[in-house]
């Protein structure tokens, strides 16, 4: 049985290349670039939710964003 993808944690695309982009970009990236990327695409996604069909998907996706910042941040005061 074949399952649908799953667009909102882990989208195939994402891992094109062997490694996840995000995790690429985090190594890349200051802390702080990091974190701004971060709030930055949380603001992306709830701004442009309510003008697209697929809206609940936009809001996931925004929280998914949001749940990596309080995570980088969390562990960072570890």
């Amino acid at each position: 049985m074949d399952h649908e993808p799953d667009m909102i944690n882990s989208p195939k695309h994402y891992t094109a290349g062997g490694i996840e982009t995000i995790d690429f970009m985090r190594a890349k990236a200051t802390t702080e670039e990091f974190h701004g990327y971060l709030r930055l695409t949380v603001i992306k996604y709830l701004s442009r939710a309510p003008h697209k069909g697929a809206s609940l998907e936009d809001y996931k996706k925004a929280r998914w964003f949001l749940n990596r910042l309080v995570e980088e941040i969390e562990n960072e005061r570890k």
